[in-house]
C-alpha cells in the first residue's frame, strides 16, 4: 500500500493511490486487495473487488452500502465460510498477524471461534431449534477448549448470558431459541460470539428487525463488551444512524469497491463521494425541517457480472457529466481526500465535490 503523502494541491489526479492509514501497521485485522468472485451459470460475479481496509483492537468500523455492495461477502470471506469449490478468493487477509487466504481449511477454523467471531444477522436461523440455547454456546466453547468438562462448559455460557443481560440465566440454558424475544436471541447470540473472548468480532446488521429501544440496548452492549474484552469490531449495517453512533471509521461500499474511507466525523461530517451523499441524503435528518423532502438515489445497483464500465456509480450519479468520459472509461482508484486517513474513489476534483455537495445539503433543506 503506497504510504506516500498527499499532494496539498488538492486535485486527486495529484495524489497517490490508497495511502496508508496510521493504523494499518498496527491492525489487528488487515485487509489489503480483496477480491471475491463466484462462478454461476450466468457468469461470473465479481462480489468484492479489490478492497482494503485495516482495523486495530478496540475500534469499530462501520461498512456501509446498499444490498450487493459486497459488504457481506467481505466478512464471510475474513471468517474463511464461503464454500471453496464455487469461490475465488485473492489477496491478503491478515488476522492477528496470520494470513488467513490460502489456509487449510482446519486451521481456518480454529481460528474461527477462538480469534474471530460473527454474529449473524438473524439469530432465529444462525441459532439451532433443536438444541436448547445454553447447549449451543457451551459447545462453542468446548469446541476450542476440549480439556473442559460439561460442568465448565455449562457455567463458562450461564456466565455469558448472564454478562449480556439475559436475565436468570442458569434456567435461560435449559430453553430453545423460539422461548427467546428477538432481543434476547441477539443477545445469546453475541454471548455465543464471544464465549472464546475472540479479538475480533463481526456484526452483520445485528439490530435488524429490532424495535427502536432494543437496538440501543445491543449497540450499548456491544461497546460495553468491546470496552471489557477490547475487540476490534467490524459493524455492517444500512443504518448510517447506528454507524454515527457506534463506530470510529467508516468503509462505503458500492459495486464490490470501496468509494471512501475515513474516520466517522469525516466520511458522515464531510463526505467526499456523490454515493455517500445520496446514503446521507436518503435518511431523515432530526436537526433538519421535518417537510423537507428525502433525496433518493435514482436507479437501482449494478449487476455484479455486468458491473458497468468506468465508475460503477456513475449510471446513478447526478454529477457524472461533469467528470467527463474519464467517468464511463476509467475506474476510480481511492485517493487522499486532503484529510488524513480520508481517502475517496472518484473522478471530480476536490472543488467539485464541495460545490456539489454543497447543492446536495441545499436540495434537502438540512444541515447534516
Amino acid at each position: 500500500m503506497d504510504s506516500s503523502e498527499p499532494s496539498p494541491s488538492g486535485d486527486p489526479d495529484d495524489r497517490p493511490a490508497v495511502p496508508a492509514q496510521r493504523s494499518d501497521q498496527d491492525a489487528y485485522l488487515r485487509v489489503h486487495d480483496l477480491r471475491v468472485r463466484f462462478d454461476t451459470e450466468d457468469g461470473v460475479v465479481r462480489a468484492v473487488d479489490g478492497v482494503s481496509f485495516a482495523v486495530e483492537r478496540g475500534r469499530t468500523l462501520g461498512i456501509v452500502g446498499e444490498s450487493g455492495s459486497g459488504k457481506s461477502v467481505t466478512s464471510l470471506a475474513i471468517l474463511g465460510l464461503h464454500d471453496p469449490k464455487r469461490t475465488t478468493i485473492t489477496g491478503e487477509i491478515s488476522v492477528g498477524g496470520r494470513q488467513v487466504v490460502g489456509l487449510p481449511d482446519e486451521e481456518v477454523r480454529r481460528l474461527r471461534g477462538r480469534d474471530m467471531a460473527m454474529i449473524f444477522q438473524d439469530p432465529l436461523s444462525a441459532l439451532h431449534p433443536y438444541y436448547t440455547v445454553g447447549r449451543q454456546i457451551a459447545e462453542a466453547y468446548r469446541v476450542h477448549h476440549p480439556k473442559a468438562n460439561r460442568r465448565e462448559a455449562r457455567q463458562r455460557a450461564v456466565d455469558m448470558l448472564d454478562r449480556v443481560g439475559i436475565p436468570q440465566p442458569a434456567r435461560r440454558f435449559d430453553q430453545y431459541p423460539h422461548e427467546f424475544s428477538g432481543g434476547m436471541r441477539q443477545r445469546a447470540m453475541i454471548a455465543m460470539s464471544l464465549v472464546n473472548d475472540p479479538a475480533l468480532l463481526i456484526a452483520d446488521e445485528p439490530t435488524t428487525a429490532l424495535d427502536v429501544t432494543v437496538q440501543a440496548q445491543i449497540l450499548d452492549l456491544l461497546a460495553d463488551l468491546q470496552a471489557e474484552f477490547h475487540s476490534a469490531i467490524i459493524l455492517i449495517t444500512h443504518d448510517l444512524g447506528v454507524v454515527g453512533q457506534v463506530a470510529d471509521d467508516v468503509l462505503v461500499m458500492y459495486g464490490g469497491r470501496a468509494v471512501e474511507r475515513g474516520s466517522v466525523e469525516q466520511v458522515l461530517r464531510a463526505p467526499q463521494h456523490p454515493y455517500t451523499w445520496g446514503l446521507l441524503s436518503s435518511v431523515p435528518s432530526l436537526h433538519g425541517d421535518a417537510d423537507a423532502d428525502l433525496l433518493p438515489i435514482p436507479g437501482n445497483p449494478p449487476s455484479l457480472i455486468n458491473l458497468p464500465p468506468g465508475c460503477a456509480f456513475h449510471p446513478r450519479c447526478r454529477y457524472a457529466d461533469r467528470a467527463g468520459s474519464r467517468s464511463r472509461t476509467e475506474v476510480p482508484e481511492l485517493r487522499a481526500a486532503g484529510a488524513d486517513g480520508h481517502l475517496v474513489a472518484c473522478h471530480l476534483s476536490a472543488e467539485e465535490r464541495a460545490a456539489f455537495y454543497a447543492e446536495d445539503v441545499a436540495s434537502v433543506g438540512v444541515a447534516r
